[in-house]
């Protein structure tokens, strides 16, 4: 049996992001930082010193292009192909699942996605994220019935990942939270058996802008 890191992609970069716009490396919420500059190895191996992970994987969704924003799509997808490409790399050495959907559809106002352009009657289109926190909980249920997993580090503040923690419990193994000093996830802190907080300055030391 094994400890396995478990990362929500796009659950992270926004915090990661969070933390750089708070921090004036980035001039705001639009600009997107150059992850390829960004260390997450050196990060995960700061925060977790100590631990044995023998496996560390990023869960992220397929972009799904939107005939209205056809050239903001592929910026997307493009994204997510270079942050993808990067993690896998040697030099990183992460693991990578692709599980779920990022998929546009107009509403009266953005809530649980990011917004790219107004429609018609001040409509938005936002793009939202479903289906990685299923595939992350089973994975996580999986490994745990298969005997393969002693521990969970739960790189995610995503709240619906819950049962999967209440499944950790019953079947008397370990999960760790790992969320952000800046927006700890309270419920997540409450119900695992204990809770890693990266800092802000740990985030900035791996972001060589240059």
């Amino acid at each position: 049996m094994s400890t396995v890191l478990f990362i929500d992609g796009e659950n992270f970069r926004k915090k990661l992001k969070e933390a750089l716009l708070e921090k004036k490396l980035i001039k705001n919420d639009s600009e997107e930082p150059d992850w390829t500059k960004f260390d997450f190895k050196s990060l995960f191996d700061k925060v977790l010193e100590g631990f044995k992970v023998e496996r560390k994987i990023f869960y992220f969704s397929k972009i799904v292009k939107h005939e209205d924003t056809v050239k903001k799509s592929e910026q997307l997808i493009q994204r997510q192909r270079n942050l993808k490409n990067w993690v896998e790399s040697k030099e990183q050495g992460f693991e990578v699942v692709i599980a779920g959907r990022v998929q546009g559809q107009y509403t009266k106002k953005a809530k649980n996605g990011f917004s790219l352009k107004a429609g018609k009657g001040g409509r938005v289109l936002v793009f939202t994220e479903k289906g990685v926190d299923v595939r992350i909980a089973v994975d996580i249920v999986s490994m745990i019935c298969d005997g393969k997993l002693k521990e969970v580090i739960l790189a995610s503040s995503d709240s619906d990942l819950q049962p999967a923690i209440q499944e950790i419990d019953k079947r008397k193994k370990t999960c760790i939270y790992l969320g952000f000093e800046n927006s700890p996830n309270k419920g997540l802190s409450y119900t695992t058996d204990k809770t890693i907080l990266i800092r802000n300055s740990e985030v900035v030391e791996r972001y060589n802008k240059e």
